[in-house]
């Protein structure tokens, strides 16, 4: 179980050491660094290159975000209001929503065993939160996750404590490795309630005494826990039984809800999860496995600043983008039926959840965000995995600041969020990849994706570097591009000039160019 809060933090700095050595990522830091210095500022910039009649892979891939509950999302804060209005004006689909261990009274809806006299169960705090977010998505898939199971359904040494505040944080409720019932009976009793309040107006609890909610939501996805390699520290047979006990619970009172397993924390750690969950044979007959999930975050070191950020967090991420290739092998070869969505994608930087953590990051750390979510999206698209979530709405200081994509000071969306909604408004699952590169001066400064769409062709470009790119297109008839950047700021992606066929990119710029 998690000791405190430090090991999360840990957890997400352990993340960056998924693929090759410490040494090895400092030293192809620093030839970069040397290289990018070697560049006269004279210097033409790439040019593009790209073949519009040769496809290279159709996308299946849809942009989308996670909401992880937390304080400020509770009715009447500004923060929330102005949250939950940017993500219905997003209109994004399989939004993930997860109430989340570290506030127990606004994630769990029995605390306390029931007793032969009385249950405990109580929805009054869960419910306002649950209501705005399916109203804010109204019109589009989710993927809800009640990932913090009851502590009392494992075995523990005494009973889990938590405070009576809802908005003071708990870092150590989730406690126990072993159920107290170990044929997930009771567990999947536990989710089969939950979801019949939402999904069947209600439900029969432990005493026979009917809840009455009067909610008939449609709940598409279903997933099943969260990062479970570290929560209750689950081995991949105790999840996979698990997961078969709550599933089986779930479909009798929502048949047409499909799930999401896994939600690794470190996918690549651990690849007997992949190679026993994907495998039906581990399963109960008839347990669907519809898609899997698991998550990256980017994390530097202490010492870095955004200099050495602009390498770190793209050398992660190609080490991540290894580890994705990895699990499509198990995952083709065992179970190709099964969808992938990674949905929790993002940057944590080491001063998160420290007492320096109400000090922004600087203004450029925001577009650099961005830019790695626009290069994941492009790398991720060519593997065809079918969902690529951006994490998270809202952070703030002490719950994760730098994963937020609105300005917990300003309650505006930030760069990550603008470079969201301009890549869900512009590419979609269809659209055709087609042969594209960059050649010349700072072509790996770059990176380029032509989309052959159903509404003309587009280019998908972000800057990874800290200074400005001149792209050359090659050409500038009919052409028209936007772009985040420092000079947007929170506001949506401006319109950027083409000028003689060359497109220039700020530092950390992401930008779409559509050909009229």
């Amino acid at each position: 179980m998690w000791e405190n809060e430090a090991r999360w933090f840990r957890a997400g700095q352990a993340r960056c050491a998924q693929e090759g050595s410490v040494a090895l990522r400092r030293t192809l830091i620093m030839a970069a660094l040397i290289a990018s210095s070697m560049l006269c500022n004279g210097q033409d910039g790439p040019r593009l290159t790209v073949d519009w009649d040769k496809t290279t892979v159709v996308s299946r891939s849809t942009p989308t975000l996670q909401v992880v509950v937390n304080p400020p999302l509770r009715p009447g804060q500004p923060l929330g209001e102005a949250a939950y209005q940017a993500l219905k004006e997003l209109g994004a689909d399989y939004v993930r929503y997860v109430p989340w261990l570290p506030y127990p009274k606004l994630a769990v809806a029995e605390l306390q065993p029931p007793t032969p006299k009385k249950t405990s169960w109580d929805f009054s705090l869960i419910d306002p939160m649950t209501k705005d977010f399916l109203a804010a998505t109204q019109g589009h898939s989710t993927i809800l996750n009640f990932s913090t199971i009851p502590t009392w359904l494992f075995k523990t040494d005494k009973p889990a404590t938590y405070p009576p505040d809802p908005n003071q944080v708990e870092w150590h409720y989730t406690q126990g490795t072993e159920l107290r019932d170990p044929t997930g009976k009771e567990l999947g009793n536990y989710y089969a309630r939950l979801v019949s309040w939402y999904a069947d107006g209600g439900f029969t609890d432990e005493n026979g005494v009917r809840h009455e909610s009067g909610y008939h939501y449609r709940l598409p996805y279903w997933e099943v826990l969260n990062e479970v390699d570290f929560e209750h520290s689950m081995t991949s047979q105790q999840y996979t039984e698990r997961y078969d006990a709550i599933v089986s619970a779930i479909h009798r009172v929502s048949p047409e809800t499909k799930f999401v397993g896994m939600a690794l924390a470190i996918p690549g750690r651990n690849p007997d999860y992949f190679e026993y969950f994907l495998n039906h044979k581990n399963h109960r007959p008839g347990i669907p496995l519809d898609m899997i999930s698991y998550h990256f975050y980017a994390s530097p070191g202490a010492e870095q600043t955004v200099g050495s950020w602009q390498f770190t967090f793209f050398d992660q991420a190609d080490g991540f983008l290894n580890t994705v290739r990895y699990i499509e092998s198990i995952r083709k070869r065992l179970s190709p039926e099964t969808r992938t969505d990674t949905d929790e994608l993002g940057v944590i930087l080491p001063t998160d959840n420290t007492p320096v953590d109400n000090v922004p990051p600087p203004a450029a750390y925001w577009n650099l965000a961005g830019s790695l979510y626009a290069y994941l999206y492009i790398e991720l698209t060519k593997l065809q995995i079918d969902v690529i979530g951006e994490s998270q709405l809202v952070g703030y200081p002490t719950q994760f600041p730098s994963v937020s994509m609105m300005d917990w000071q300003d309650n505006k969306p930030n760069a990550r969020f603008w470079v969201l909604k301009l890549i869900k408004d512009n590419l979609h699952p269809g659209d055709r990849l087609v042969e594209t590169s960059l050649d010349g001066a700072r072509a790996d400064d770059v990176e380029a994706q032509a989309f052959a769409t159903p509404t003309g062709r587009k280019l998908l470009l972000a800057n990874k570097r800290n200074h400005a790119v001149d792209v050359d297109l090659g050409t500038a008839d009919n052409v028209t591009a936007l772009a985040v950047d420092g000079q947007s700021g929170e506001g949506p992606a401006r319109s950027v000039p083409v000028d003689n066929g060359k497109l220039h990119l700020e530092p950390f710029a992401v930008a779409v160019v559509n050909w009229h």
